[in-house]
């Protein structure tokens, strides 16, 4: 059975790699987690391309190598144990695409959360490495403590961006309960 394509942030996300990563391209995931969408780009760049992935938990980073030594794809995938807001320390070269999930890691210590400063920061440097259509995805989970003042800071920030340089789409899903994720996705348009 197919998954509706907008029936939850996941599907959503995997929809928009899907369509716009292709073989050869630079690309980051900026909290690694448990290694999905690592994976999934990985296998979308191809042996051309590169993925960067960042995570602050060893436990994310040694969860996400394992999945990819799994896959025989750990040799497309440079991961950075240091936090995302580090990016412009490991990346030189312009990105074509990026994802974020942000909250904490699942079946991880729910006390370690992203936080708004080191995220708005990562989202920064990625709007300036990425290329003219590039696109930034950023999924926020926010119910938990600390994740409603990172959505909002985050969602503030992204308002005030020069419509003339970037599209900023902002997904919400209306009829969910128990605070369903916010989609956010940036075009960089000049």
């Amino acid at each position: 059975m197919k998954n509706n394509f907008l029936s939850n942030a996941i599907n959503i996300s995997n929809n928009i790699i899907n369509q716009k990563v292709k073989e050869g391209m630079i690309v980051v995931d900026a909290t690694v987690g448990n290694g999905n969408d690592t994976l999934k780009l990985a296998q979308k760049v191809g042996e051309l391309g590169k993925v960067y992935g960042f995570d602050i938990q060893k436990l994310a980073i040694d969860n996400t190598t394992d999945l990819l030594k799994k896959n025989d794809l750990y040799n497309r995938v440079d991961l950075i144990y240091d936090s995302h807001s580090n990016i412009s320390n490991y990346i030189t070269n312009k990105i074509d695409f990026a994802v974020f999930n942000l909250g904490y890691l699942p079946k991880g210590d729910h006390s370690i959360i992203t936080k708004p400063e080191s995220t708005i920061e990562a989202i920064k440097s990625i709007l300036s490495f990425l290329h003219i259509k590039g696109i930034l995805i950023v999924v926020s989970y926010y119910g938990h403590e600390g994740g409603m003042r990172e959505k909002n800071e985050i969602e503030n920030y992204l308002t005030i961006l020069n419509q003339k340089k970037f599209t900023v789409v902002k997904m919400d899903f209306l009829n969910q309960i128990n605070n369903p994720p916010i989609i956010f996705c940036i075009e960089k348009i000049s």
